[in-house]
């Protein structure tokens, strides 16, 4: 399975198996082990790749002090084979609670002191917590059983980016961020947030061959990850960027060291601590060797998602050098405690980017003061408003601030970015077009009606430092007006026409071509059949020829560079370049949005990219292999996993149908519509039975039912038959085409169990035996014909826009309040031409009258 599959797997099982354990305090105990699964592994493969014999491996221990002393300067650290957790694997019933304590005992003892501050008490909240895991050792003992035999099949290889176990722990951390509630903001930033940050920081670094990252409140520490990731794809050498982390809580902070560790980054370029960063500023110095170690810690960026406008105490911090030139935040709110440690720990020439709560835009008292000086000093870079309930565990709105020590302009990009993402469950997420869009227009800093704009310091200054979003960018929907004149007489106002005026541009003829003038400032369709007249339009067709012929050589592109280099294509860059070839495909082309273009690549390139993992990690025999597939099924009370069939590793078996298997295909799903034919046929057929024949039929056969079943139904016919009543001869003539019908479904379905196994085999074996030419077409409908059909709609989706556009203006004013007036008045009309008719005693006629009053009708009539 692929790696979404395997942390699925094991996120469902994990979910089942923690029991009465709060799922926040659970992550810790089997992100754990995962961690002690990765140095094990680690370790062996060491041990494997220094040519150590099984038999040699089998001898570890602590006695071998030679031995030990080796793989700890090279390891940071020493696990005896008895702890290893592949011999846990193997010890079978044998395994106990006590192995994991001894393991985990003895890997505390025997880190190398070189590499104390990243391993040190890293598994202290996993220790604590092996008495949660049961009330009794046995207890414990098969809950770590389930759980490490739940982890075993995690692959702890790295290499090519094939980084499935860091996705796996990202994955995991995220899924239990989301059941945490409030407690999520503890370890987790949204990996949409991170990405958005990553981009900006690494755009910003982009040309540096070595960096300096740092992450105060690092959580989980997969924020200061992405910005190491994103950063390294414009780097020669990823082993030039230093992470530096800081967390509070000691749980979370084993958490950042696991996570930094185990996606292959050098102990040595791991600089942690468990600290309060309010109270404690990151040390300049090893308290071991304070002369010796003195060194300031300046950054090329900071990136963080501090606690929201938490308590904190200011007392006696006015000379703190973080916050002397800028002010000390209220105690009830530390946010901008937690922005001022940062910009002071930034380099010159460096950036920073944080997420805080809309209201440091606008708070006053200190918070006013500090923002003015921010202003004044030039720091303030750019302001993001994010979408509300965007963060697990709370939905007040957030926004990123960007802040650098040295700029040249003086301006603030403020984008308003509240309005555009996709609902997910009870959370709004950033796509990845809203993401590309914001960090463009960063870049670019662009004006964009309602999304962003430059505002001058005067500005600022002029709104008393308020810095909140909608004074600058009002980004609400226009409130709809209608026209008077039109409403009484009909016809298209011109000035509502306008607010079409990309597409008159882009259709220079078509306006004349569907509409006319009215009167004065007002126009009216001229066709009958709008969407037809568009379509049919000598501009539509221009347009759309012309998006064609601008596309026509991408798929040609796209197949030599993914499928003809599938084994060496740069996968974290590919995504990029192809973008970037995308929009340039478009930058002559009106009226397309380049980012719903880059939406649907970026929803196909996370399949692709899958896909180019797992080829360039097993070669390209990946894509004839096929695998057991395997599901859950109940037994004796109890879920396991049994295999039902086959499936491809990486092509789908109904992909290869469809290309390979045409015929085979046809017919099956031939004989299965006449199934469902059938069926159909029944129903018509019981329909037409009326309550009586179908009690004619049940007494016939004894059956006390009252509802109709079709069974027995030769004797129901033979009974019927010995009553010649013409009746009872058409219900036969029903009954007969019924048991027709029965016998050719149930030879059908005998017929569609054994061809969909046939052809399941078949399938098995097509895809064993592809050749390198099949592959490669394959490949190329699984990865590129989905892209391609997507691109191609996109004009299409332009031309609907205007279409119901302009059919709602047309049917806005379609009916006048003359009309409307007209329909009133027959309306009564007709209603008092009904009382007319009426009768009753006197009180009733007289409630008659009245009401024909009401109505506008003479009472004397």
């Amino acid at each position: 399975m692929n790696k979404q599959q395997l942390a699925n797997k094991i996120w469902e099982s994990a979910n089942k198996m923690r029991s009465k354990i709060e799922a926040n305090e659970y992550k810790d105990y089997i992100l754990g082990f995962i961690f002690y699964k990765y140095l094990s592994d680690q370790e062996e493969r060491f041990l494997k790749k220094e040519e150590f014999s099984e038999e040699e491996i089998k001898t570890l221990s602590e006695d071998d002090v030679d031995t030990m002393e080796y793989i700890r300067t090279n390891m940071g650290y020493f696990i005896a084979y008895q702890d290893l957790f592949s011999t846990w694997i193997r010890m079978g019933a044998d395994f106990s609670v006590d192995n994991v304590r001894t393991a985990l005992s003895a890997f505390s003892r025997l880190i190398n002191p070189s590499h104390k501050r990243v391993f040190d008490g890293i598994f202290n909240t996993l220790e604590t917590g092996l008495s949660k895991l049961g009330d009794s050792s046995g207890t414990q003992t098969k809950a770590i059983s389930n759980l490490i035999h739940l982890i075993k099949d995690i692959p702890m290889d790295g290499k090519q980016d094939y980084d499935v176990l860091g996705f796996i722990y990202e994955y995991l951390i995220s899924m239990y961020a989301a059941n945490a509630g409030k407690k999520a903001g503890e370890f987790y930033t949204p990996h949409e947030v991170s990405v958005l940050m990553s981009e900006i920081v690494a755009y910003h670094l982009k040309d540096r061959t070595e960096i300096k990252i740092y992450d105060p409140t690092s959580g989980s520490g997969s924020l200061l990850i992405n910005i190491g990731h994103a950063t390294a794809k414009h780097m020669p050498d990823a082993d030039k960027i230093k992470y530096y982390a800081q967390e509070l809580k000691q749980n979370t902070y084993n958490l950042t060291r696991m996570n930094l560790v185990m996606r292959g980054i050098l102990p040595d370029n791991i600089v942690t601590r468990n600290g309060d960063t309010l109270e404690e500023d990151w040390p300049y110095f090893d308290e071991n060797d304070p002369v010796g170690t003195y060194h300031p810690l300046y950054v090329d960026a900071v990136v963080s998602n501090p606690p929201y406008s938490q308590n904190w105490d200011p007392t006696g911090k006015d000379t703190d050098p973080r916050y002397a030139r800028f002010g000390l935040a209220p105690k009830s709110k530390a946010d901008y405690a937690f922005l001022l440690h940062d910009l002071y720990h930034l380099k010159p020439d460096g950036i920073m980017t944080i997420v805080l709560p809309h209201g440091v835009l606008f708070r006053g008292g200190e918070e006013g003061e500090i923002r003015k000086n921010l202003v004044e000093n030039n720091h303030i870079d750019a302001i993001i408003g994010l979408p509300a309930n965007i963060f697990f565990g709370t939905g007040i709105p957030t926004i990123i601030m960007v802040l650098r020590q040295k700029r040249e302009n003086t301006d603030v990009l403020i984008i308003d970015a509240s309005k555009d993402f996709e609902k997910v469950g009870k959370n709004n997420h950033l796509r990845a077009c809203d993401i590309r869009k914001i960090v463009d227009t960063y870049i670019q800093r662009g004006n964009q009606p309602k999304y962003s704009r430059k505002i001058s310091r005067e500005e600022i200054r002029e709104n008393e430092y308020n810095l909140n979003i909608p004074r600058y960018v009002d980004s609400s929907e226009a409130p709809e007006n209608w026209d008077i004149y039109a409403s009484m007489y009909g016809g298209i106002p011109v000035n509502e026409l306008e607010a079409l005026s990309e597409y008159w541009k882009a259709f220079p003829n078509l306006k004349n071509e569907i509409l006319e003038p009215k009167n004065g400032p007002y126009m009216q369709l001229k066709v009958s059949d709008l969407k037809s007249a568009i379509r049919e339009s000598i501009d539509v067709s221009n347009f759309k020829a012309h998006f064609t012929k601008e596309f026509e050589t991408l798929q040609t592109l796209l197949e030599c560079d993914l499928i003809g280099n599938a084994e060496h294509v740069e996968i974290p860059k590919e995504e990029d370049r192809i973008s970037e070839d995308i929009f340039r495909r478009l930058e002559n082309i009106p009226l397309v949005d380049k980012y719903e273009a880059y939406q649907i690549l970026d929803e196909e390139w996370k399949h692709i990219a899958v896909d180019l993992e797992m080829i360039q990690t097993e070669g390209i025999g990946a894509v004839t292999q096929v695998d057991p597939n395997m599901v859950l099924k109940k037994k004796n009370g109890k879920e396991e996993e049994v295999q039902e069939g086959w499936k491809g590793h990486i092509l789908p078996f109904d992909l290869v149908q469809k290309i390979c298997l045409k015929e085979e295909s046809a017919q099956l799903q031939k004989k299965s519509e006449r199934l469902s034919e059938i069926a159909s046929e029944y129903e018509e057929i019981l329909d037409s039975f009326s309550e009586d024949d179908k009690q004619a039929a049940n007494d016939a056969l004894n059956d006390s039912n009252d509802a109709f079943v079709i069974k027995n139904i030769s004797v129901v016919m033979k009974t019927l038959k010995s009553d010649s009543s013409e009746e009872n001869r058409e219900l036969i003539q029903q009954l007969a085409k019924v048991e027709s019908l029965s016998r050719e479904e149930k030879q059908l379905k005998a017929a569609i169990k054994t061809d969909a196994e046939t052809l399941h085999i078949m399938t098995k074996e097509t895809i064993e035996g592809l050749s390198e030419d099949a592959v490669q077409v394959l490949l190329k409908e699984k990865w590129i014909t989905p892209m391609i059909s997507a691109f191609t709609k996109l004009p299409e989706i332009q031309v609907d826009k205007l279409t119901s556009a302009l059919q709602a203006l047309a049917d806005k004013y379609a009916d006048t309040l003359a009309d409307l007036e007209q329909e009133i008045r027959t309306t009564e009309a007709s209603l008092t031409k009904m009382l007319d008719e009426l009768v009753g005693d006197d009180y009733d006629m007289e409630g008659i009258r009245e009401l024909r009053v009401l109505l506008g009708g003479d009472v004397n009539e």
